[in-house]
């Protein structure tokens, strides 16, 4: 059975993602790392889902969900990097906002729905939405307050939703694309 994830994506990658005006377009990478600018894409595996969200003005948004291919470094990556002032993954540079150049980045290939910046989590969706760790605790969001997230420290990181909460995500990326 897959898994399902939420990783916050930033200000500036959002915007860098507008003004490379990838809007509409589908990210055939992603970028793990082991620093926490980029958060590492522990316990991903092939097959499973990730919801990068974004937060503006206390409000969620889904930009893309992303369903894990591999996390090996592949062709279409380029060459690898041989000196620091190298780019990491010349083979992924029109998506290189995603990470590519964090501390000890790694390509996640992904099949990705476009990226887009009008998807809202429904405010009295965000205090039901649920986490859970490798111990099986579940926690939910920090600073939800009027169905709006007030501090978004809680969604920071790569995280495993519990099958409800994916489900439910799920459901609001299944609805938007209905919709006209």
């Amino acid at each position: 059975m897959s898994d399902a994830f939420t990783v916050l994506w930033t200000h500036d990658t959002c915007r860098a993602l507008r003004r490379a005006d990838r809007v509409g377009e589908r990210p055939p990478v992603a970028f793990s790392g082991i620093h926490s600018s980029l958060p590492a894409w522990t316990g991903a595996r092939a097959g499973d889902e990730v919801y990068a969200l974004h937060v503006n003005r206390c409000e969620v948004f889904v930009v893309s969900r992303m369903r894990v291919i591999d996390m090996e470094r592949r062709e279409c990556c380029g060459t690898e990097a041989v000196t620091w002032e190298d780019p990491a993954y010349p083979g992924h540079e029109a998506w290189s906002m995603l990470g590519a150049g964090g501390c000890g980045a790694a390509a996640v290939h992904v099949d990705a729905t476009p990226v887009r910046f009008d998807v809202p989590v429904p405010g009295e969706l965000l205090a039901r939405l649920m986490w859970r760790n490798r111990r099986g605790r579940t926690r939910g969001l920090k600073y939800v307050a009027d169905g709006r997230l007030e501090r978004s420290i809680s969604l920071q990181g790569f995280y495993r939703l519990t099958p409800e909460s994916a489900d439910e995500l799920a459901a609001v990326v299944r609805d938007s694309s209905e919709c006209p």
